[in-house]
């Protein structure tokens, strides 16, 4: 359990004057973007020195900067960030950098429920929560002797796709995998990659409505992953590790998509399935959330993951996306957690969305 005294950090402060920060990375330019768009100051926090480039975009750059020598040091300054009216807004570098045990416990009041982190980031948790959603996962393999088809070899932990492989025999594993750290073995699913963003608030029913509050689908995307994106131009994977060449996933960007209509009734009891299944797992996950999923020849999803904050995925639509402008214009994923955040202030609610 994550042993964070809310209402007692939040008795001191002030509500009128809070400050939204996050890590300088990730999708902080839309996360300050849109706490501006909503009337928030924001802080951006920083290793070393200011970071030159947000000066080359003005309604992206936090109000100001809080630097650091090593962003575990962050720990040792929660009382000051606190004495700032600070509420953190979590992304994949900012736990990643801080570490998934420094984060549930780092002692600012933080948007959303910490509790999925620890859901999100085992593998074997993952699969319980998404599997009892009733959700289609690719087939996980326990015993690599069994690999008879080719997999794909995936660490625990959020590394943007670091060190994943892909393997067709159990001697092709055995010479990649990395032991000491934990992994999981899934069947490789052929089709077409969809990201798909979405927002729960637990505060409001005006999107697709659930047991408890509602449910936005705000985006989606694909990720642009070397060097396996590029295999077309140079050959198969089988010609490539002939070679000694070894194809990685390491995301380097995300392409914006949209999904045929006749799929999304899909995508949103998908949604929903995560999010019911969240409230009665750990109290619900609250906020941005990603299903990464493959969409077969036979139109079937099948989701591989789910990353339970905002995504970098969301980054080419901080002006709006197809799906969100049918919401509200100019609606970012980082301006409607702004939004939230707004609307638990004027309700007296912040504690619901917090943690």
């Amino acid at each position: 359990m994550v042993d964070i005294d809310l209402p007692g950090m939040l008795s001191s402060y002030d509500t009128k004057n809070l400050t939204i920060a996050t890590v300088c990375s990730h999708s902080s330019l839309q996360i300050f973007n849109g706490a501006h768009k909503e009337g928030f100051k924001t802080l951006g926090l920083a290793i070393g020195e200011v970071k030159r480039f947000y000066d080359a975009f003005p309604l992206g750059k936090p109000d100001d900067f809080f630097t650091v020598d090593n962003y575990k040091d962050l720990m040792k300054y929660a009382d000051e960030l606190r004495a700032k009216n600070v509420i953190v807004i979590p992304h994949g570098s900012f736990v990643e950098y801080l570490g998934a045990k420094n984060f549930l416990t780092f002692n600012v009041p933080t948007f959303g429920n910490r509790q999925v982190l620890q859901w999100e980031s085992d593998r074997d948790k993952e699969r319980e929560w998404l599997d009892g959603a009733g959700l289609t996962m690719p087939k996980e393999i326990k015993d690599p002797r069994n690999i008879d088809k080719p997999v794909i070899v995936k660490y625990h932990g959020a590394k943007g796709g670091k060190g994943f492989f892909i393997a067709r025999t159990f001697a092709e594993f055995s010479k990649r995998v990395k032991r000491d750290r934990p992994y999981t073995i899934q069947e490789f699913v052929m089709g077409t990659r969809y990201y798909l963003h979405y927002f729960y608030t637990p505060l409001q029913n005006t999107g697709y409505k659930l047991s408890k509050g509602s449910l936005q689908l705000l985006s989606m995307d694909r990720r642009d992953e070397t060097t396996i994106d590029e295999l077309q131009r140079i050959g198969s994977i089988a010609e490539l590790e002939e070679l000694g060449i070894h194809p990685t996933f390491v995301v380097t960007g995300n392409i914006p998509i949209v999904m045929r209509e006749s799929l999304l009734p899909k995508v949103f009891q998908m949604g929903e399935a995560v999010v019911e299944k969240s409230l009665e797992l750990f109290g619900g996950i609250i906020g941005p959330f990603c299903l990464e999923t493959v969409v077969t020849e036979d139109l079937e999803f099948k989701v591989f993951e789910i990353s339970a904050r905002i995504v970098a995925g969301t980054n080419p639509y901080i002006s709006g996306s197809p799906y969100s402008d049918l919401i509200e214009l100019n609606l970012s994923t980082g301006r409607r957690i702004a939004q939230e955040i707004k609307y638990a202030v004027a309700h007296n609610k912040l504690t619901d969305i917090l943690s």
